[in-house]
């Protein structure tokens, strides 16, 4: 019965699939949906207030019931959650074949979205939960961690020590910014309208206290300020409601950012000026009339961003849809302040760097001890990823299957794989492990207000890269691959793409995470080489990825 129904990925060596690409799609699909993963798991929402699993329970059912019995050599092909066909292709070939929210650019509006929605024809993936790889509020902590860090050192020294950094949505994607912030020295206030999440954040250990008020939040994050002690607070409130009277008190933060779903008016961002579950009943109510109120609300939650950066602070958009959200609601300056990939990230995804991640199938923490200590021990000359695996492993709650993120780059993330895959072989880790990314990587994504804002040769909203690099997963032997629109920026906004390859301790497995691996990178570096990147130029040319046409012949004539 709905409301009761309790959905947790099986552990363990033994499946119940007939091969473990289809048990890892199988387990991971489920590990969406634990309650101690997925943000409204009754409603099969994992994350950013609408993005699914499946798209009904029914869907979900028969999506299950096909994995556990389709043969070592089938495809199940998935659209917009609900499974349609299978069909027979190779053991090589991925075991299920993923598209979410695909709609003819022409029809690609959040409107008509909606009543498809309402109809039953379509479901919203968002990134990882349409593609069954979330993992958690960890999935999101180690970019926002990089983040952070080139925060302090592009604009503090080094360090957010007695630095306070004012943000807002403590989500599935948000909730990640506290501990970010504190593994970094700084001080972290957290606006969240719903007192749940917060109590949440607080539970899993990614925030450090609740504040009874805004002043009393203040009096918080401002002794520690000036003490130079890393603590993170939630403010249980309405950012359009906060940040303008923090604006008018003449209180500025060091660094200011976002990350409230505003991509979804209607089922992310809340509106400002009455009470939470008054926005809640408004939205069953009149979405017209809520969709209206929210986006009014943005648009006052992002010019007070304006006017902190116009008081000094530092001001980015962490890739949620509030700047074109505002922008659309009469903010006619709201891309003044810029998004934390043109500003801070494009270097990384320009050598093929971006998030890498796997989870344990067996369930044993153990497991993920020996994974954690293999990349360690792959990479003892990378500083930056030693601090992180020490960090996450002390600091980090796990929420569902044992799982772990960090940042590699191209001609490393299969050296992760390859040594993983060993480790099943040799019986090390007691089950196989899934491996896969973010979709927000270097070459998967095409999203002209976040990944791609900016792009050099300007060719932010060309779609071809993402299209290009599932094919390529798909062709490589991925174990399941996944097409997604809108992802954390809305609808009309992105086309993205995510892989898992599952390492089986098998030669054939070993080679499919080699290849997988090695190719899927690779489009980042040849993205960027092609749009004119001096770091992408000289990774290509360092690390032999081939290019039939060197990009500086064909760049547009300002650009050479």
């Amino acid at each position: 019965m709905l409301g009761a129904r309790v959905v947790r990925a099986p552990r363990g060596p033994e499946r119940s699939a007939r091969s473990w690409g289809a048990e890892g799609a199988l387990r991971m699909l489920q590990n969406n949906l634990d309650p101690e993963v997925a943000e409204r798991p009754d409603d099969l929402v994992v994350y950013g207030g609408s993005g699914r699993a499946a798209r009904d329970w029914r869907s979900f059912d028969a999506i299950v019931a096909t994995l556990q019995t389709m043969a070592p050599d089938d495809t199940l092909l998935v659209q917009s959650g609900k499974p349609v066909g299978v069909l027979r292709t190779t053991e090589a070939a991925p075991r299920v074949l993923i598209a979410n929210s695909l709609l003819v650019p022409r029809w690609a509006t959040p409107e008509y979205f909606r009543d498809l929605e309402e109809a039953g024809l379509i479901m919203y993936g968002q990134m990882t939960a349409g593609s069954w790889i979330y993992i958690g509020t960890q999935g999101i902590l180690q970019g926002t961690y990089a983040t952070f860090t080139e925060v302090a050192n592009r604009h503090f020294g080094g360090s957010l020590a007695g630095r306070v950094v004012l943000t807002a949505g403590l989500g599935g994607m948000g909730g990640a910014q506290p501990l970010a912030v504190t593994g970094n020295g700084g001080v972290a206030l957290c606006v969240e309208v719903d007192p749940w999440r917060a109590q949440r954040r607080l539970e899993h250990g990614y925030l450090d206290e609740i504040a009874d008020s805004l002043d009393d939040g203040l009096d918080r994050v401002e002794r520690a300020r000036r003490e130079r002690r890393a603590l993170s607070v939630a403010v249980v409130a309405n950012a359009a409601d906060t940040h303008p009277e923090l604006v008018r008190r003449g209180w500025v933060a060091d660094v200011v950012t976002d990350q409230t779903s505003a991509h979804d008016a209607l089922g992310g961002y809340v509106p400002n000026g009455m009470s939470y579950a008054q926005a809640l009943e408004l939205r069953q109510r009149n979405p017209s009339e809520y969709v209206e109120r929210a986006q009014a609300a943005m648009a006052a939650h992002c010019r007070a961003m304006l006017d902190f950066r116009s008081a000094g602070a530092v001001v980015f958009d962490y890739g949620n849809g509030l700047r074109g959200q505002a922008k659309d609601a009469g903010v006619a300056d709201a891309f003044d302040y810029p998004g934390f990939v043109l500003a801070y990230i494009r270097p990384l995804f320009a050598r093929g760097a971006g998030p890498f991640r796997w989870a344990c199938l067996s369930g044993d923490p153990a497991d993920l001890a020996a994974t954690d200590r293999a990349v360690a021990e792959a990479f003892p000359d990378d500083d930056a990823l030693q601090r992180w695996l020490r960090f996450a492993a002390e600091n980090v709650s796990g929420q569902g299957l044992p799982a772990r993120i960090c940042w590699l780059g191209y001609g490393e993330r299969h050296v992760a794989g390859t040594a993983f895959d060993d480790l099943v072989a040799r019986g090390v880790l007691s089950a196989p492990v899934a491996i896969g990314r973010d979709h927000l990587d270097a070459g998967s994504v095409a999203s002209p207000e976040r990944e791609t804002e900016g792009m050099r040769d300007g060719s932010d909203a060309i779609a071809d890269w993402p299209v290009l690099n599932a094919l390529l997963s798909t062709a490589s032997g991925a174990s399941w691959v996944s097409v997604h629109h809108g992802g954390g920026v809305g609808i009309g906004k992105s086309i993205h793409a995510g892989l898992v390859v599952v390492a089986e301790g098998t030669p054939a497995s070993r080679d499919r995470v080699e290849r997988v691996l090695t190719n899927d990178p690779a489009t980042g570096v040849i993205r960027h080489a092609d749009a004119g990147y001096d770091i992408a130029l000289d990774t290509a040319r360092t690390v032999g990825v081939r290019m039939p046409l060197d990009p500086g012949t064909h760049a547009p004539a300002w650009q050479q």
